[in-house]
């Protein structure tokens, strides 16, 4: 009550205050018009005192309420500097690094920056508690998923082997208004030619050999929920042409049956391959293609988003064994690597690391590929399609986030480990797009959230 009570006054005192010099200098210009002989006579020094006392007290009052306004900006900065670096230097190096941030605005910037990222982080995470996708790029993906969830619009997710795109789907339709109703997958690759029309559509009783029964195929399964084509581009042309009439006319027909069955279903496809070239090449329907292309989501494959390793790679040796930990130098290794099968692999290689090492994991525990020269620099098959800069920028990433991960994100210290400027280092995290908040205490962001899947 008594803030609301000092702001309302503010409100009023301040304008007040400033009528009132206006309406004094307005007088006292009114009466030398009127009277200039006033300055000529024996009011001179009045007059002179008079004007003297307006512009001090002006210039005082205004001062006041500069300060007023930025304190509060002051407070936040000083406040946001120990929510997002969490250092425990000395209370003199803090303030020193408080007063050296004000005094340009380079750093003000950059922590401004940070603040942003960490909420982010804190809502995504209360939005999404089964992913773990800190990094700036998965961020964009999970926005996207805000905006296109509510619709019933048609979505094609496009990414490697391994990137998650089942997790996304079920996310999509987790948000969407369908949650309540049935989220059924099919994986078109893993169900053989003869049979992934009976699935899908079901079938009558005696349509086939084999067919004693009639059986309700997944679409009717999911009726009024979603249905998630995975790896769309593996089926066969006879089946693309019905799910294309199962898209445009709402309605399917049993394998064997003889009337339409209409349905209420949103499709979530997906795939690994590039369907615009399997389209120029006659591997599949131009039509459905653009009509599966609604909406796209491209999930960015591991190596994209390195930042996301440190957390990941620690939930999965959780998993494993709860009393394990990861070396730096082993962390490093693993982020430097290229992955060419994403999360799935990152999961077989910490698994496996696991049951070699006691207590923690070094280089030495991991495979042969994740290892390559100095732990930084990955070898695998498309590494050499690499030129010098992109494998200079892979190590200068992979010795940054080793520096992070040992001082537990706090780039000041990080600067002092690689033998740079902290000022170096912020321009080297925003070129390499690093997310610095996945670095400050990971398990305890892990054990806030239910069971998080790795994606």
């Amino acid at each position: 009550m008594k803030s609301s009570s000092f702001k309302v006054q503010c409100y009023i005192l301040v304008p007040a205050i400033f009528a009132g010099f206006t309406a004094m200098a307005a007088l006292l210009t009114y009466q030398l018009m009127r009277n200039p002989t006033l300055l000529l006579s024996g009011m001179r020094w009045p007059v002179t005192a008079t004007g003297t006392v307006l512009v001090g007290t002006a210039f005082l009052t205004g001062s006041l309420i500069i300060w007023l306004l930025l304190r509060p900006v002051e407070l936040f900065m000083h406040e946001a500097e120990r929510f997002v670096q969490r250092t425990d230097s000395s209370p003199e190096t803090v303030k020193d690094n408080s007063m050296r941030s004000f005094r340009n605005m380079a750093p003000i910037t950059h922590m401004l920056e940070r603040v942003t990222e960490v909420l982010g982080n804190v809502e995504a995470r209360s939005i999404f508690p089964n992913i773990i996708a800190p990094s700036q790029s998965m961020r964009a993906v999970l926005g996207l998923i805000l905006k296109i969830a509510p619709t019933d619009s048609t979505v094609l997710l496009l990414g490697e082997s391994g990137t998650g795109k089942e997790l996304i789907a079920r996310n999509i339709h987790a948000l969407s208004k369908r949650s309540d109703k049935p989220f059924v997958a099919i994986n078109c690759a893993g169900i053989p030619e003869g049979l992934l029309e009976s699935e899908l559509f079901g079938h009558e009783k005696g349509a086939f050999t084999g067919a004693y029964a009639r059986k309700t195929g997944k679409f009717e399964a999911a009726e009024g929920g979603t249905v998630f084509l995975d790896e769309i581009a593996d089926m066969p042309m006879v089946t693309q042409a019905k799910i294309l009439r199962a898209l445009q006319e709402r309605e399917i027909e049993r394998v064997g049956g003889m009337r339409p069955i209409k349905t209420d279903i949103r499709i979530i496809a997906a795939t690994n391959k590039d369907l615009s070239d399997m389209v120029a090449k006659g591997y599949f329907r131009e039509d459905l293609y653009f009509r599966i292309d609604v909406l796209s989501i491209r999930l960015p494959p591991l190596r994209e988003r390195s930042e996301d390793i440190p957390l990941l790679a620690t939930h999965l040796l959780r998993q494993v064994n709860p009393d394990a930990s990861i070396s730096p130098k082993a962390l490093a290794a693993l982020t430097a690597y290229y992955w060419p099968g994403n999360i799935r692999e990152l999961k077989n290689v910490i698994e496996s690391a696991a049951a070699l090492a006691g207590n923690e994991i070094e280089p030495h525990h991991l495979s042969v590929s994740t290892m390559g020269n100095g732990g930084f620099l990955a070898v695998s098959e498309d590494i050499e399609a690499q030129n010098l800069d992109q494998r200079l920028n892979a190590i200068e990433k992979g010795m940054i986030l080793e520096a992070l991960n040992r001082c537990g994100g706090i780039q000041v210290r990080a600067a002092e480990l690689l033998g740079i400027k902290e000022r170096s280092l912020w321009h080297r995290i925003a070129k390499h797009h690093i997310d610095v908040a996945a670095f400050r205490h990971p398990q305890e962001n892990l054990h806030a959230q239910p069971k998080p899947q790795t994606l």
